[in-house]
């Protein structure tokens, strides 16, 4: 199976209510096509940001994700963080849209992203790293084929048909040989796994949430196996933003999470079954 991508939205920072006088002069059908569409009445995306070792840009990361005027539940999930984040994310004050959660010790990426989404009430969930790599602007684009009911699962793909910084060859190329064992072991065809924008219904999420194991960045891997092997799931690839920072600058992942994925390729793709039963949708975020 081929994962469906959308291409061409527009990417103009339109406030809430400038998308509403849009939709009114063009018409949903025509303002749909340029990425311009109104969301449901009491639709929340619930966005989980995972945590370690990053005092100089979280805040910053809350500020961008609240300016993208979307009704958000913000859920942190500071994973055992010894640069002094912890205590920053202490000293921010009360705000209802932001949830904190704390780990004891680090435990990984992967542990943090199930703690969060073990907290998320939202209509849809989706994943930001806590640096300032992804720009949360791209939810308006990756929401569309989940708010327009063409899509459960929607995965912001750095490498497809998008303008991105060029990569050191072996990171690239790393990432692409993961992809594609990935893609070919699970039946879907896939151009970018490792990504962090993976946006999910709740209910669908729901529905595998109980089975996450992997605590570090094998979540990757999983998480699209099992979503992947859902019966009646639709996935769609939609181009985002990327400003790839150096690990001089507080890049994690290394060569060994590369390793641990091939093994977890090998492991969920005998592990994960595919599934017969139908998917239950539920219509409260279309």
């Amino acid at each position: 199976m081929t994962v469906s991508s959308v291409a061409g939205p527009t990417r103009f920072p339109l406030s809430v209510e400038q998308r509403r006088r849009a939709v009114e002069l063009l018409g949903e059908s025509i303002a749909e096509r340029i990425g311009v569409f109104e969301l449901p009445e009491s639709f929340k995306l619930s966005v989980v940001v995972p945590v370690f070792n990053e005092r100089e840009t979280v805040a910053r990361v809350i500020d961008r994700l609240k300016r993208t005027e979307l009704p958000l539940e913000i859920i942190l999930v500071d994973d055992g963080s010894t640069d002094g984040t912890r205590e920053h994310l202490k000293s921010l004050g009360a705000d209802d849209a932001v949830q904190v959660i704390y780990h004891e010790r680090n435990r990984g990426k992967g542990a943090a992203i199930r703690s969060g989404f073990a907290a998320a009430t939202g209509d849809v969930v989706v994943i930001q790293d806590a640096d300032l790599e992804y720009d949360p602007f791209d939810f308006w684009w990756l929401l569309q084929p989940i708010v327009s009911g063409r899509a459960e699962v929607v995965y912001g793909s750095r490498y497809s048909q998008s303008a991105h910084p060029v990569s050191p060859y072996w990171h690239r190329a790393a990432n692409q040989f993961i992809t594609w064992l990935t893609s070919v072991a699970a039946g879907w065809r896939f151009t970018d796994v490792e990504t962090c924008y993976k946006m999910i219904r709740r209910d669908t999420l729901q529905a595998i949430q109980g089975e996450l194991r992997e605590d570090r960045f094998g979540i990757e891997i999983e998480l699209t196996f099992r979503l992947a092997r859902q019966s009646n799931v639709r996935i769609f690839e939609v181009p985002i933003r990327y400003d790839r920072r150096t690990y001089a600058q507080g890049k994690k992942i290394t060569w060994r999470d590369g390793i641990a994925a091939l093994w977890c390729i090998a492991k969920y793709a005998v592990r994960v079954p595919r599934r017969r039963a139908s998917h239950v949708v539920d219509d409260t975020s279309r």
